[in-house]
């Protein structure tokens, strides 16, 4: 194995694996192979780019568009040169894409195939300038510029920004530098962990939207590792198999999309043999459909996976000798601390609890993000000074180091890997005129792990129908967010000082649950 993994920037990187592996395929996508000697001079070419545009140090370039081998190229070209990427979900409402694009600040919007007219009319509504070029306008710039000169971004430097949904009010922008996106990859190699240890042939399959660190995260890592990453626009459980038959050896999906995949008509008659490690995460996989997995794909081994966009992705693993079809006690946890990271479980003035007591997780890891954008506040409150993050999740570790996550401190609702919170979504259907009271609670899906549910009071003498909720909330919120259920009740549960007990609300769903997160 090269020393590769002492690097903790992607202009060393790149540098190094269009020296070492120039005709190696690095990036594919839509029947496009990019090697790392291409992806080198391409990312040159980028910035060369950028600095055309006026674009330089800390400036935001935001990414309006589905998963696309250009995107990566422009995330990698602003990670060499000090410049910053931003993407923005493309299921999300437009007045969701309005603020997000306000607050990066971003004088230049690149929209992926198909979005372009949606992000001119975002764009044109909110009146700041910002340029918007299209996928096919870039790519032809892109061909007539030189490669550039400029100072290589060293690993402080901030280089992806990526949006979380806020427990109140508006999304928040988490920075993560170089050295955050590449920290986690030199101790694990330490540790000799085989997951870790990739050959020259093997393939990444990145499908996960890439506004989630679950998208881009994957392909960091193919980078880093000097392995082709296939990029697949969405996740199309047809086009995830397409891609294990061509060679995918490593991926990441959430349950949800597993249970797609092992379900489909064409599951029973594919070699999954290619895959050797499928990396699952955002919901703990139902032991039931681990054991169709397992059936489905015999050889391949599965790691369970916790982390957050602050934590820039994956901070503990359960690995595959913890799984058991039997099922165990581990199977019910989100596994250990990866090396590099440490974990504790603390009380609310951050004092370490005993072992098997609920406390929230705190993460101290070099992958933990440098700040919230503009939010001193907000990072001061996530982020200590000592470099812990507070996650928000309540969980208790055994005397192994196991973690078991019990709840979300913030009440937040993971339905099928997208993250959902329950205050944005009632403020949505508050306005509705018939509408006393409103309170969003996740619930237990097969299909999603949870789902949204809205429990409302309705004004005295106002009639309204579910669907008639869903539908207005569905113009307000991207659809994803929008209750599936809705139930109406007299009056709202609350604690003597008036806020509503949302664990009421929930308990009769999730009676006989194992834990109260999916």
């Amino acid at each position: 194995m090269t020393e590769h993994h002492t690097y903790e920037t992607f202009d060393e990187i790149l540098r190094h694996w269009a020296k070492e592996r120039p005709d190696q395929p690095a990036l594919e996508h839509d029947g496009r192979v990019t090697t790392f000697g291409e992806l080198d001079a391409m990312t040159r070419r980028v910035v060369s780019l950028f600095q055309s545009k006026g674009i330089g140090e800390g400036d935001r370039v935001a990414w309006l568009g589905k998963n696309s081998d250009l995107f990566f190229i422009l995330l990698l070209a602003a990670a060499r040169s000090s410049a910053v990427a931003a993407p923005v979900g493309w299921r999300l409402a437009p007045r969701e894409v309005a603020y997000i694009l306000g607050d990066t600040e971003a004088k230049l919007v690149i929209a992926g195939d198909g979005f372009a007219d949606t992000a001119r009319s975002i764009v044109a509504e909110m009146g700041n300038g910002a340029e918007v070029l299209a996928e096919h306008e870039v790519r032809a710039l892109i061909e007539q510029m030189d490669e550039a000169e400029f100072e290589p971004a060293d690993k402080n430097t901030p280089a992806l920004q990526l949006y979380t949904s806020g427990t109140t009010g508006n999304p928040k922008g988490a920075v993560l530098t170089n050295g955050n996106l590449l920290g986690l990859r030199k101790p694990g190699i330490a540790a000799q962990q085989p997951w870790y240890d990739y050959q020259l042939d093997d393939c990444i399959l990145a499908c996960m939207p890439c506004a989630h660190i679950g998208g881009t995260g994957l392909v960091v890592i193919s980078v880093a590792a000097g392995v082709r990453a296939l990029i697949l626009s969405e996740f199309i459980p047809d086009l995830v198999i397409d891609g294990i038959q061509n060679g995918v050896t490593h991926m990441f999906i959430v349950p949800a999309a597993v249970q797609m995949v092992v379900q489909h008509p064409r599951a029973a008659n594919t070699d999954f043999s290619n895959l050797r490690y499928l990396l699952y995460g955002a919901a703990p996989m139902p032991l039931e459909l681990l054991k169709e997995a397992v059936r489905t794909m015999p050889d391949t081994g599965f790691l369970q996976v916790y982390g957050m966009t602050e934590t820039s992705g994956t901070v503990t693993m359960l690995p595959p000798e913890d799984h058991d079809l039997a099922g165990n006690q581990r199977m019910r946890s989100c596994g250990k601390a990866c090396p590099g990271v440490t974990i504790q479980i603390v009380d609310p003035d951050g004092k370490e609890v005993p072992r098997g007591e609920i406390g929230e997780i705190a993460i101290l890891s070099p992958s933990n993000m440098a700040e919230y954008w503009k939010l001193p506040e907000a990072t001061a409150s996530t982020l200590d000074q000592d470099g812990w993050i507070r996650t928000g999740d309540a969980a208790y570790m055994d005397e192994d180091g196991y973690i078991y996550i019990q709840d979300r401190i913030k009440d937040m609702i993971i339905s099928g890997g997208e993250n959902v919170y329950p205050a944005e979504v009632e403020s949505a259907i508050y306005g509705h005129p018939a509408i006393a009271e409103v309170a969003v609670i996740g619930i237990p899906s097969a299909k999603w792990g949870e789902e949204v549910k809205a429990c409302i009071v309705l004004k005295p003498g106002c009639e309204c129908g579910e669907q008639e909720v869903i539908d207005y909330a569905r113009e307000r919120v991207a659809a994803f967010k929008a209750p599936k259920s809705v139930d109406f009740i007299p009056e709202m549960p609350r604690n003597p000082s008036g806020k509503i007990l949302r664990r009421t609300l929930r308990e009769p769903y999730w009676a006989g649950q194992e834990r109260q997160v999916s």
